[in-house]
């Protein structure tokens, strides 16, 4: 991923509140799969539906933990939890300014993805004459307060509908490429973002009220709706370098990490690697076949209208 020297980053679509206190960073805690918190629940302005995916949860495979599924009063996005004790709040904006400070800080390079999927997304509502609304992205270590419930760093990235944020445990990726067998590199951190903004783009456009309670099996509304989301990441990845951000189209290696990381947190994948079976009717996020299949369709079109999970066959 090579960002453009020149290309101006806007931090102020980050928000850090990650602790900078003693405990585990990277590599420890818990893992949990992309498009963790995608479906709102309780009705409009509810909350959200995280999919735990941590060690405890494999068993059950999917858990809504009673602070998360809208049963206790929802806080709004102005009463989040604060920046911890000695977050680094303030310093993304001194330390990411251009395309050369990405090239050379993990943080940064996050800063330019999000400045990136957020650029393509607003161009491409406007070709179709719509207004798209900038979500920000929080990057948050060990637990996070959000419009949801609070969340853990078991419940992996997730979009949360109540507050239209995406959250992000950078230890996440770490427990990707070890436990789950993904290639890791910079391109598998962009295609989880980019699938995040992907339910953002869901939320805008009203694409998850086609769920409703249809949350689980593998023709369900939810893995249709993740698998769109898995579409839309490889759209940005294919309209990229328009941006602005990028110097050149990203390479094969790079679409790869893309493809492994979406193949490792493919429902069949992780319930053979926990329990040594499949079970479809458990399906929430499709299988590793299907999530490489609507990634590369996105990719090889760069058309979010060929990303129509819900009227075709998946």
């Amino acid at each position: 991923m090579q960002f453009d020297d020149d290309a101006r980053l806007d931090p102020s679509q980050i928000e850090d509140v990650r602790a900078s206190g003693p405990g585990p960073r990277r590599g420890g805690g818990g893992g949990g799969l992309p498009g963790g918190c995608a479906l709102p629940i309780g009705g409009k302005g509810g909350g959200c539906l995280l999919l735990l995916i941590g060690v405890a949860a494999l068993f059950l495979f999917q858990i809504i933990p009673t602070n998360l599924s809208g049963d206790e009063p929802q806080r709004t996005p102005q009463q989040s939890l604060p920046a911890p004790q000695g977050a680094p709040t303030g310093n993304l904006a001194a330390r990411c300014q251009t395309g050369a400070d990405a090239d050379q800080s993990e943080d940064c390079r996050i800063v330019g993805t999000v400045n990136s999927i957020q650029a393509y997304w607003k161009q491409a509502f406007a070709e179709r004459g719509r207004t798209y609304t900038p979500a920000k992205t929080v990057l948050f270590s060990y637990a996070v307060n959000t419009a949801c419930g609070m969340a853990n760093q078991a419940v992996g990235p997730f979009y949360c509908p109540g507050d239209k944020k995406v959250y992000l445990d950078l230890s996440f990726f770490d427990t990707l490429q070890r436990d789950f067998g993904a290639k890791g590199g910079p391109f598998a951190q962009a295609y989880v973002i980019a699938h995040e903004y992907g339910h953002h783009v869901q939320d805008l456009l009203g694409t998850m009220n086609r769920v409703g309670d249809d949350r689980q099996g593998a023709t369900s509304g939810a893995v249709r709706l993740e698998l769109q989301a898995d579409c839309y990441a490889g759209v940005w990845a294919n309209n990229a370098v328009r941006t602005g951000f990028y110097t050149q189209p990203f390479s094969q290696s790079e679409i790869d990490e893309a493809l492994s990381a979406a193949a490792a947190v493919g429902d069949d994948s992780i319930q053979r690697r926990t329990t040594g079976m499949v079970r479809p009717d458990a399906f929430t996020h499709g299988t590793s076949e299907q999530r490489e299949k609507w990634f590369s369709i996105g990719y090889e079109s760069g058309n979010p209208g060929r990303c129509d999970t819900f009227t075709r066959g998946i």
